[in-house]
């Protein structure tokens, strides 16, 4: 009997050690949780051998992404080679009740060996298609400190869509010399633009001025981008900034390339980490596709922008910060 006992003993260990490996197997590597003490998350990667020498950011509006987008395989496998060629992705228009989207994306963007990770902001908005913003990122070369990630608190109600927030730290570089950015995603309503750019005036002049909670530090590398709805020349409240610089001056952003829509702004004197190459990628000439098919991936085109990898801009247009950066 006790030969039995033990024999039963055994098989039941077993059983238990199985389950407890397929459990582990279940937890996410990437994704830490989002109440972590303020500090660099290195996510689930090892830096390059080599230090990047420049990072590129993009903005993106993948038109209505949900759960119809998800079944178009062609589409999910263009929208993966196109995350892979930025650093960091601003997503706007991310439109699903089900909390899968951003983790399919990113089981095609990481199939090839990469190793991305993102950040989502809830669903935001006044109708019943709300919306959320998302960051995506390459752990390989940039890091968050995820005590940050955050959504604007808009007491008057003057956003649509409040914008997502974080603050990213480029990988590779010693961590007193990498470039270290704020990201505020946003994706303004087509029908109150002139209001709401005069409530983002204001919200990136209240991020500029308001230090870390723990580090009592100030970001004076904040970088507004997303979707505005509006071209460089017609940007309120914003365009009256005098030392507000927009990526791209001319450029069509959309499909269709009949208007701009989205874009990268920054300050032209605090930011110096920015290398002069900003641009949209033509994502059907790029992938060979009809306009029928381009417009499948999304109405909006991918917009980037190039940085230093270095804070103060080693390799960029000029070579120290000014003193007087912050205003």
């Amino acid at each position: 009997m006790s030969k039995v006992f033990a024999r039963l003993g055994f098989w039941v260990l077993l059983l238990l050690v199985g389950l407890g490996s397929w459990y582990l197997g279940q937890q996410p590597t990437a994704h830490w949780p989002s109440w972590l003490p303020a500090s660099w998350v290195p996510g689930n990667a090892s830096p390059s051998a080599q230090s990047p020498t420049t990072i590129r950011i993009a903005t993106f509006n993948i038109q209505v992404f949900g759960q119809a987008k998800l079944r178009k395989e062609s589409v999910m496998r263009i929208l993966a080679q196109i995350i892979r060629r930025f650093d960091v992705v601003a997503i706007q228009e991310i439109r699903s009740k089900r909390q899968n989207v951003l983790p399919r994306l990113l089981e095609y963007v990481n199939a090839d060996g990469s190793q991305y990770d993102y950040v989502i902001g809830p669903r935001l908005g006044r109708s019943s298609s709300a919306e959320q913003y998302a960051f995506v990122f390459n752990t390989r070369t940039i890091q968050v400190d995820r005590s940050t990630v955050r959504t604007v608190i808009d007491r008057q109600d003057r956003l649509h869509r409040e914008p997502l927030v974080a603050l990213f730290r480029v990988r590779g570089p010693p961590p007193e010399e990498a470039f270290t950015f704020m990201l505020v995603n946003i994706h303004t309503d087509p029908d109150e633009v002139p209001q709401e750019l005069e409530a983002l005036a204001q919200v990136l002049q209240t991020i500029r001025r308001t230090p870390h909670p723990l580090t009592g530090t100030m970001e004076d590398d904040v970088i507004l981008l997303g979707d505005l709805n509006t071209d460089a020349q017609h940007l309120g409240a914003l365009g009256r900034f005098p030392w507000l610089m927009a990526a791209l001056e001319h450029q069509p952003t959309n499909t269709r390339k009949t208007h701009q829509y989205d874009n990268i702004l920054f300050h032209r004197e605090a930011t110096i980490e920015f290398t002069g190459r900003a641009g949209v990628l033509d994502v059907q000439k790029e992938f060979g596709l009809t306009l029928k098919q381009a417009l499948e991936v999304s109405d909006h085109l991918p917009v980037w922008a190039q940085f230093s990898a270095y804070e103060g801009g080693s390799g960029s247009l000029l070579t120290q910060k000014p003193t007087s950066s912050r205003r």
